[in-house]
């Protein structure tokens, strides 16, 4: 039986092309499944990432048995059409800590004052991203932080990186310089993004999941790294729940929570 849903995104009578999405927990394995099928689509044969596991047509790590799982499903189909995964600091040493920590030395981010959550390997089916997807995801996300009193969530923002790509250096740059984390929050990449000389440039649109972060008050909290894998840079996002503004509190927080 799967668990009562976290969110529902769209009307109860959808219009044509605009189906209702579901935010839910994975609750059997077939679930979590179907979110690793999902991942590897995205990321191997979309991105061209390298996974270790795509043999098997999955994206899988060490850390997903460790994680929750979040999905959207598409309620027409019952289709899995976006998911992420959560690690909260509760399970993470039992893990062998934070995926984050593969990519950065996180400093004094093992001390923040409160209960943590990590959201990583994020994406969203290709027929879905309009916004609606992503809107899902974070309505879902936001019940469940309320749900289980988490004071932060942290994970790794990720930015498709072009080989010697202006723009993107100059997005990077825009972000040290608007949206950096006070210093006893900053973190060091493991493996530094390869710098060009700055050049005078219109910085690239910040991929949506980033813009989400920023838009509810998340800090960029130092360098990004290379993760030549996934052919990116990873930026490393921290938001303290008390800086989220009013109005998108009263947007991912429009209904009542339904489990805790």
């Amino acid at each position: 039986m799967r668990m009562p849903h976290l969110a529902e995104y769209g009307s109860r009578t959808p219009a044509p092309r605009q189906p209702l999405l579901v935010a839910e927990i994975a609750a059997t394995p077939a679930d979590v499944l179907a979110s690793q099928q999902l991942r590897f689509s995205v990321f191997a044969q979309e991105m061209g990432a390298r996974l270790a596991s795509a043999d098997q047509g999955i994206d899988r790590d060490r850390y997903d048995d460790f994680c929750q799982h979040l999905l959207v499903r598409d309620a027409s189909t019952d289709e899995v059409v976006a998911s992420t995964r959560i690690l909260n600091s509760d399970d993470a040493p039992a893990a062998g800590g934070f995926y984050s920590q593969d990519e950065f030395a996180l400093g004094r981010m093992n001390e923040l004052p409160g209960r943590v959550m990590e959201v990583g390997r994020t994406c969203v089916h290709a027929d879905y991203r309009t916004g609606r997807a992503i809107n899902a995801l974070w309505t879902g996300l936001a019940g469940f932080m309320t749900a289980h009193r988490f004071d932060f969530m942290m994970g790794c923002a990720s930015i498709p990186l072009p080989q010697n790509d202006p723009s993107v250096h100059a997005l990077l740059h825009q972000l040290y310089e608007k949206h950096l984390g006070p210093p006893e929050y900053r973190v060091v990449p493991r493996h530094p993004v390869p710098q060009l000389q700055w050049r005078a440039g219109t910085p690239a649109d910040p991929p949506p999941l980033l813009k989400a972060y920023l838009r509810l008050g998340a800090w960029v909290c130092g360098e990004a790294c290379h993760d030549p894998d996934f052919g990116v840079a990873d930026v490393f996002i921290l938001l303290d729940v008390r800086r989220v503004p009013d109005r998108y509190r009263r947007h991912f927080l429009r209904g009542p929570v339904p489990f805790s």
